[in-house]
């Protein structure tokens, strides 16, 4: 029989080539957190650190097969899904997550990259919240992404009704990221039914990010997947996800990637120092 000593967490995603973004940053992330990542492609995408030049996604008879061999053969603690590619992979994975009612399911809905390059069509985002929302535990959009997650009416509406909308589709907890927003310090804030459950604020940090918001959702499947409560690891993911950007590096010609290995290389410079 086998045994795994960490929590072992099942991500789909799209490849990332330049490592900053996708499945790359939800390994870099699971794995730095302690957890075992498991990855299904659901599409691969042309990119580097400035921008997307092309996606294409899995065929949806792909992503169930990665998915159904391996959830087969490992337990897995949480879901966490990024960039899908399709409607019909909403479709497909919404089928499989249905079948592990039991599991939590991060859900961050990657509607353009942070370049502003489109990944989400009108047809996939009314997929997406019809079929994949309703088995989600968690969603984290940024401002922008919530406000086209809801159905929108003439005047723009306030977060906090964008929350609430998106809470009706059938998810348990909503968290809206404000790096979007006009606001001097950067504010995210969690939703469940009765309303707000917490409010947090960070420092806004100088460049453009590659990748915040897969490690932010990352990190929050990973520490739940550890067993933690929900308004403790969306803190505890906030946390690690700012120490990622705030040591972040520029490694190519466009944005800043999170160091989600920050904690290993300040270890690395206080041993050198000893």
């Amino acid at each position: 029989m086998s045994t795994h000593p960490f929590p072992i967490v099942l991500s789909f995603a799209a490849t990332d080539p330049s490592g900053g973004a996708g499945l790359q940053a939800d390994i870099l992330t699971l794995a730095s957190l302690g957890c075992h990542p498991l990855s299904v492609v659901t599409g691969i995408t042309v990119q580097d650190s400035a921008g997307v030049d092309d996606l294409l996604p899995m065929e949806a008879d792909w992503v169930i097969d990665q998915a159904r061999m391996i959830l087969e053969d490992m337990p897995v603690a949480a879901f966490k899904i990024g960039l899908i590619g399709s409607t019909d992979n909403v479709a497909a994975i919404a089928e499989i997550v249905a079948d592990y009612p039991d599991i939590p399911l991060v859900l961050d809905p990657v509607l353009a990259s942070g370049a502003g390059d489109e990944f989400a069509t009108e047809e996939l985002i009314v997929a997406m919240r019809e079929l994949l929302i309703p088995h989600t535990m968690i969603i984290t959009p940024n401002s922008i992404e919530a406000r086209r997650l809801v159905d929108d009416d003439d005047e723009e509406p306030s977060l906090d009704e964008c929350a609430r909308r998106i809470r009706a589709l059938g998810c348990e907890y909503v968290l809206i990221t404000g790096t979007h927003e006009n606001t001097s310090q950067v504010i995210n804030t969690l939703y469940n039914r009765g309303g707000k459950v917490r409010s947090d604020s960070w420092q806004r940090l100088p460049g453009s990010y590659h990748g915040s918001g897969c490690t932010l959702a990352s990190a929050i499947a990973g520490l739940l997947a550890g067993g933690m409560e929900m308004a403790d690891a969306v803190k505890e993911a906030q946390e690690y996800t700012w120490q990622t950007l705030k040591a972040g590096f520029r490694p190519g010609m466009g944005q800043f990637i999170p160091d989600r290995l920050f904690w290993a290389r300040n270890e690395d410079n206080e041993t050198s120092q000893n």
